[in-house]
């Protein structure tokens, strides 16, 4: 007979993976760790005896979870200023994860991350296995039409962050032309607190213009420096010697297709305090 000792056995054998799938979903560690609380809690009532496989019950009920929190985060998006972006998720894939609909999303992570059946799928996103599957394909379609579009060697990327700096820096706008990608997308992050976009900015010609108003003919007291934030190109600005900006970069094909500019202090902070700023 299953009690209590029988479910905390299974939720401690799969709480990694649990962990994992709500991260995926989520791109947060904080909500993961909610989400993984939230499935303990309804894991805890559950009659074992009328359950076949724990596991896939435990994955069904931490993917409901983080979707509803998906959902719940897209409404917070309404009284947030500037897109809602998980600093913990690459550039590459933010840029995709983001224009996902929640439900996308879901079925996205569940089916090419952790290779979920589509009948599970169904039941944790409530759609019919069929509208699963074309959303399973539908994302798969957009997150590939979105992924790096080929490898980019060192010399490449630092000879476009090279030129993206020096353009930036004394406001050349057809410096800025040559450099952006046609279709570059540029994402600011203000919290509400800093001035920043309050959605994206989308093609060369609007990216470069605000660029270089908002960046050109850099005074004494202000600099921009190359740096590498976990791993990715980026630009700091700093003013005063004090970080006022993280401009993390995505080239490719020697071009800079996105950009995402952090000026919200909560994660100026995070990232002096947790990633490595390399000059």
């Amino acid at each position: 007979m299953a009690g209590p000792d029988s479910a905390t056995e299974a939720f401690l054998a799969h709480r990694n993976l649990l962990f994992t799938v709500a991260y995926e979903m989520l791109g947060s560690a904080a909500d993961a760790e909610d989400v993984l609380q939230e499935t303990w809690l309804r894991w805890a009532g559950v009659d074992l005896e009328g359950v076949r496989d724990f596991r896939a019950y435990l994955v069904r009920i931490t993917a409901r979870q983080a979707l509803a929190r998906l959902r719940a985060l897209g409404r917070r998006k309404e009284s947030y200023v500037g897109p809602w972006l998980a600093e913990s998720v690459s550039m590459a894939m933010l840029l995709v994860l983001e224009t996902l609909t929640p439900t996308e999303r879901a079925v996205f992570v569940l089916r090419e991350v952790f290779d979920v059946g589509y009948d599970e799928i169904s039941e944790a996103v409530d759609k019919s296995p069929a509208a699963v599957r074309q959303i399973a394909h539908r994302a798969r379609e957009h997150v590939a039409a979105r992924r790096p579009r080929g490898v980019v060697s060192a010399g490449q990327t630092r000879e476009a962050l090279d030129a993206f700096k020096r353009a930036a820096e004394t406001g050349d706008l057809q410096g800025l032309l040559d450099i952006l990608a046609p279709d570059v997308v540029l994402l600011g992050d203000g919290g509400g607190v800093r001035q920043a976009v309050p959605r994206p900015v989308v093609g060369a010609d609007k990216v470069a213009r605000l660029l270089a108003i908002g960046l050109g003919r850099l005074d004494g007291a202000t600099s921009l420096h190359p740096a590498q934030v976990n791993g990715y190109p980026a630009l700091i600005l700093r003013i005063d010697g004090e970080i006022d900006a993280v401009v993390a970069v995505r080239i490719d094909d020697g071009l800079v297709s996105g950009l995402y500019s952090v000026r919200n202090p909560e994660k100026l902070s995070h990232l002096e305090r947790e990633t490595a700023l390399r000059r």
